[in-house]
């Protein structure tokens, strides 16, 4: 199972960012251990002092692929959910200083933390809304039709690059809104009201 990850696929968050926009989908990946269950505690890593959230729409891929159109895109999906790409940002701003790749930063155990899925028609990917509420306070808020790259631009893309499998995941990015997280904080995202993802942070 392989976890895909689109950066700066917002175009609010590229600003907060002080980032470009990119021309293509800018694709990193996690290992499987990067997978933290839904619910269960977030343990606050020791090599980080600065820990951001980033709520994003996460898809899963239904069969096995190579080279899929844009117009197949829907025949490769079977559920959907949210979850939160955990980042040390201070470890990133290092390595992004220094030009080396992203992984310390944000492919370390239990950094993606993926919610309960759901089907969903597919017609009504391109206008969901969702949320991230951090000890009650909405903190971050989008559409999914505010995406730079759209689900059926992500998947084909990927899917030029890396064979899909069943199961693997893609996190289609994060919205502006992002920050930071301390021991004892409580986050839960919704997805069009419905709560699908939470966890606290230890």
């Amino acid at each position: 199972m392989k976890i895909f990850c689109v950066g700066k696929n917002y175009v609010d968050h590229a600003k907060e960012m002080n980032s470009k926009v990119p021309d293509s989908p800018l694709i990193f990946m996690k290992p499987e251990t990067a997978w933290l269950r839904n619910g269960s505690p977030f343990v606050y890593p020791t090599f980080s002092k600065d820990l951001h959230y980033e709520l994003e729409l996460v898809l899963k891929i239904s069969k096995q692929a190579k080279d899929i159109a844009e117009s197949e895109v829907k025949n490769y999906i079977s559920d959907i959910t949210l979850g939160i790409d955990f980042t040390a940002r201070d470890v990133q701003m290092e390595c992004k200083k220094n030009g080396h790749p992203w992984e310390l930063a944000k492919s370390f155990d239990h950094s993606a933390l993926v919610g309960e899925f759901i089907q969903m028609p597919y017609e009504n990917i391109h206008n969901l809304d969702f949320f991230l509420k951090n000890n009650g306070t909405v903190v971050q808020q989008a559409n999914t039709g505010d995406m730079v790259f759209n689900v059926e631009q992500i998947i084909s893309f990927i899917s030029t690059r890396f064979t899909l499998q069943m199961g693997d995941l893609v996190f289609t990015g994060t919205p502006a809104g992002v920050g930071g997280v301390k021991q004892g904080d409580v986050l839960e995202g919704f997805l069009q009201e419905n709560l699908l993802v939470s966890t606290t942070i230890k």
